[in-house]
């Protein structure tokens, strides 16, 4: 298996990164799909983040081109690792519980090859069990501070024109490897969680793009490695990285003419996760972000930046519109559903 995917000709473009943690079930499935896939010439390489399941062993025997972390960094330690020991002007995280459809890396390195602003593409995400509806179609943000996944849960079809994004969904989108140099790599600080929208975000900052290419198909699982919707562990993490993310990209200005809103959102988040049980995670996750914070790096300050920030604060206004109009619609779809 090794030599289909270790190509490394004068036409090699990407370096497809698979971060394990674990998941040894999902490793063949997601593995055979690229072997399936239109287009051969690119190099797959497995980021294992120090695994107990047998996953390490399956990949030397397989003969799969993998980097052995000897402890679990979260999912930014693993991709950056994968990142730098890449050689290609493209990389291409993939989640290890995805399946990708044949005509997905041919479709993810013609969109991010027509413009050279493009840092990153996302593709059309499928839910792995009900492949008709989506699981994500680009991530977005808004001016409550809250981060959603673009279309989840309501028919995939809806979502067949490529448009920009807030950010692309790390789960299975391409990236352009130069700018990495420039921006920084994905914050090692998060662990899990938020870090795509972070990137995405400073790269917006930056003045580079981010797209929705939904020709790309992949279908996903789903908290394939921390195994459910929400937990201690997810709610806590999501609670400080909420924090991280607004410190470092959105300047003093913006955070206070968004604060009653990023308030509500915290509000109604901790009303939401206290009815499931989890308000003190929550509780605990946002004042870790608090006192925390100061230790990372912003976003540096350079010409051209105050424009982009009002062009961003636009989006978020358009984000949450968004947001609640997908949220109504699917409310909408699930009360017909139970008629």
């Amino acid at each position: 298996m090794n030599h289909r995917f270790n190509r490394n000709g004068p036409e090699t473009r990407t370096t497809i990164i698979i971060p394990n943690y674990n998941g040894l079930s999902f490793l063949g499935p997601c593995l055979e799909s690229l072997k399936q896939q239109t287009v051969h010439d690119f190099k797959v390489l497995v980021v294992d983040n120090g695994s107990t399941d047998g996953s390490v062993q399956w990949l030397r025997e397989q003969g799969i081109p993998s980097i052995f972390l000897d402890h679990n960094t979260g999912f930014p330690g693993a991709v950056n690792a994968g990142i730098r020991a890449a050689d290609t002007p493209y990389v291409l995280l993939l989640n290890n519980d995805t399946v990708a459809e044949p005509r997905f890396v041919e479709f993810l390195e013609r969109a991010i090859g027509r413009s050279e602003t493009i840092f990153s593409v996302s593709s059309r995400v499928l839910q792995m069990h009900r492949p008709e509806l989506l699981d994500d179609a680009g991530d977005m943000f808004s001016v409550m501070g809250w981060a959603y996944q673009r279309g989840v849960g309501r028919e995939m079809k809806r979502y067949d024109r490529p448009c920009r994004i807030f950010s692309a969904c790390a789960a299975a989108a391409i990236y352009r490897r130069e700018v990495f140099e420039k921006i920084g790599y994905f914050d090692e600080a998060h662990f899990a969680y938020l870090e795509d929208i972070d990137i995405g975000y400073r790269a917006r900052l930056f003045g580079y793009d981010n797209v929705y290419c939904p020709e790309a198909l992949v279908r996903h699982v789903g908290s394939g490695t921390s195994g459910s919707k929400y937990n201690s562990f997810k709610v806590r993490l999501a609670a400080r990285n909420q924090i991280y993310l607004l410190y470092k990209n959105m300047p003093l200005w913006q955070l206070m003419a968004n604060g009653p809103f990023l308030a509500a959102g915290i509000a109604v988040k901790y009303l939401f996760f206290k009815k499931l049980g989890f308000e003190k995670e929550y509780r605990q996750g946002l004042f870790e972000g608090l006192k925390t914070a100061k230790s990372l790096q912003k976003t540096p300050v350079f010409p051209g930046r105050f424009k982009r920030e009002l062009t961003i604060q636009m989006e978020l206004i358009a984000g949450t519109v968004i947001y609640i109009y997908e949220l109504s619609r699917r409310k909408l779809c699930q009360t017909a559903g139970n008629l």
